[in-house]
C-alpha cells in the first residue's frame, strides 16, 4: 500500500532541492553563471589548487559535468589550469581575480535567496535546520562539506601534508 511520502525525509529534501534549484538558477542568470559553475568557482576559491575531480565528488555530481562547467569557467578567464608539480597527471585549479570576483556576487546572490526562502522560520528555527542538514549531509556525503584541499592536491593540500610531516613525493 502506497503512504503518504511527506513524511520521509528523503523525500521532503528532494522537495526542497528542487524549490530552490530555479530560485538559485534564476539569481545567478543575471552573472551568466549555472549553479554547477558556481560550485566549482566557490570550491577553487576556498580550496586553491584542487582538481576538478575532486570538486566534483564534493559536489555530488560527475566527473563529466563538473569538466564541463569547469572548462566554461577557464574558457570565461575565471579559472585557470595548472599541472601539479610532482604529478603532470594532476591538474590543479585556480581562481583568477576575476573569477573570484565574481564568485563573491554569486555568493551574495545565493545568499539573498536563501534568505527568502527561510524567513519563515525564528533565528532559533534556521540555526536548528542548518544544523540538522548538515549533520545529514556530513553523514551522507561529507566530502560536500569540504573546502580544503585534499592532502597533497592544491596548494593548501601541499601545506597540510608539509605541517604533517609527512613526504611529499
Amino acid at each position: 500500500m502506497l503512504r503518504d511520502p511527506s513524511h520521509r525525509t528523503g523525500y521532503l529534501a528532494w522537495q526542497l532541492s528542487q524549490a530552490m534549484a530555479p530560485r538559485l538558477e534564476k539569481a545567478l542568470r543575471p552573472l551568466d553563471l549555472t549553479l554547477a559553475q558556481q560550485n566549482a568557482l566557490l570550491h577553487v576559491s576556498l580550496a586553491p589548487g584542487v582538481s576538478s575531480a575532486e570538486v566534483a565528488r564534493r559536489s555530488g555530481v560527475t566527473a563529466q559535468s563538473m569538466g564541463a562547467a569547469v572548462n566554461a569557467l577557464i574558457d570565461r578567464g575565471l579559472l585557470e589550469r595548472s599541472h601539479h608539480p610532482g604529478n603532470r597527471r594532476v591538474l590543479w585549479l585556480r581562481v583568477t581575480d576575476e573569477g573570484l570576483r565574481l564568485a563573491e556576487r554569486a555568493q551574495a546572490a545565493m545568499e539573498e535567496v536563501e534568505a527568502r526562502a527561510v524567513r519563515i522560520f525564528s533565528a532559533e528555527e534556521q540555526a536548528t535546520a542548518q544544523a540538522l542538514l548538515h549533520r545529514l549531509v556530513d553523514h551522507l556525503n561529507p566530502d560536500a562539506l569540504r573546502f580544503d584541499a585534499p592532502a597533497g592536491e592544491g596548494e593548501a593540500g601541499e601545506a597540510a601534508v608539509a605541517a604533517s610531516g609527512e613526504p611529499t613525493g
